[in-house]
């Protein structure tokens, strides 16, 4: 009878026991689930976190962006100013060209009827020294030193004979003075020995002398004897091509090209006409473009100077009221006479 009793306290017992084995699974269970959670929230903080940083870091990028884009806007501005000042030149077919080209030549006539070689000369002789002195120096200066130097050796002859050093002293103001003084010698001794002491008139002949090239030739021949010749210095040359006459930086080239666009008949006085124009108005440096007469018609408008007050202040000679090259210069030439060397100057 005692033994019935025991079986419902055993049952009991190991019910109790099963009860509390499953209330701790189901601690586990929640503590597990409180673990995940507590994990995903700090890897949804950090998450927060990173996204924090980024905006910083995309910040600098931006700032990187606008300072670039700030410099490539002003880089933008110097290039478009630059072109204002420069402008490309526009196609032009080759009629066209010839066309402008003589324009500006009728022009250029207009505006200076009094051109003339600014040399001061009374001879083929005189002219040929002259021109051969003009070589890395201002006409002027060449005006102020010829009246001595012919003063002493008028011909052919009386240079050839003369002592290198005596010359070299005469010629001195020029600049170059020993080479020069080389030319001179040889020159005269050929004029002397070979043409019966005159100066020839073929082009030939000419650069066939000590120290004569094309451009001393055409100067002799187109204003002593009145053969035409286009005469290409460091005027002409520049001046015809901002005017889209040529591309070409060589001299003969240079003077190829323009005969091309001119009858022979205008050669000699487009070359004074020219080069009157770019000593006084189209300067190398800084072109008077403001208070060009013919700027209409230039390609190269705008390298220079467009406002027309400040432009016409760097007008020189005549222009701008100021002595020409020459001592004495022809009648019609409206400007002053330039004045003579300085004692001082012609001393030393």
């Amino acid at each position: 009878m005692n033994e019935t009793p025991e079986k419902p306290a055993a049952a009991t017992k190991a019910a109790a026991k099963k009860a509390v084995t499953k209330k701790a699974t189901a601690q586990k269970a929640v503590a597990k689930q409180t673990t995940a959670k507590t994990t995903t929230k700090k890897a949804a903080a950090a998450a927060e976190v990173a996204p924090a940083k980024k905006p910083a870091a995309k910040k600098t990028a931006t700032a990187k962006k606008a300072t670039a884009k700030k410099a490539t806007t002003a880089k933008t501005a110097t290039a478009k100013a630059s072109a204002k000042k420069a402008p490309a030149r526009k196609p032009e077919s080759r009629a066209a060209m010839v066309r402008r080209a003589r324009r500006i030549n009728r022009e250029l006539a207009e505006l200076y009827p009094y051109a003339h070689p600014e040399l001061d000369f009374t001879n083929p002789f005189e002219l040929l020294v002259a021109t051969v002195l003009s070589a890395q120096t201002t006409d002027l200066r060449v005006n102020q030193t010829t009246p001595r130097l012919f003063a002493v050796c008028p011909t052919p002859e009386d240079m050839a004979a003369m002592d290198p050093e005596q010359l070299e002293e005469l010629i001195r103001p020029t600049g170059f003075f020993r080479a020069k003084t080389k030319s001179l010698l040889g020159l005269s001794a050929a004029l002397r020995d070979r043409f019966g002491g005159e100066v020839p008139g073929r082009l030939e002949d000419l650069v066939s002398l000590p120290g004569v090239g094309r451009k001393t030739a055409n100067v002799v021949l187109g204003n002593a004897f009145g053969v035409p010749g286009i005469t290409v210095d460091t005027h002409f040359g520049r001046l015809a091509r901002r005017f889209g006459w040529t591309t070409a930086e060589d001299a003969e080239k240079v003077e190829a090209d323009v005969a091309e666009i001119f009858p022979k008949s205008e050669w000699t006085m487009l070359s004074h006409r020219v080069v009157f124009h770019g000593r006084r108005v189209c300067h190398s440096r800084k072109p008077a473009c403001g208070a060009c007469p013919i700027a209409p018609l230039c390609p190269a408008y705008g390298e220079g100077e467009t406002d027309p007050e400040k432009a016409k202040k760097l007008l020189k000679y005549e222009l701008g009221g100021q002595p020409g090259q020459r001592l004495k210069p022809p009648a019609d030439y409206p400007g002053q006479p330039a004045p003579p060397m300085a004692p001082q100057a012609a001393a030393s």
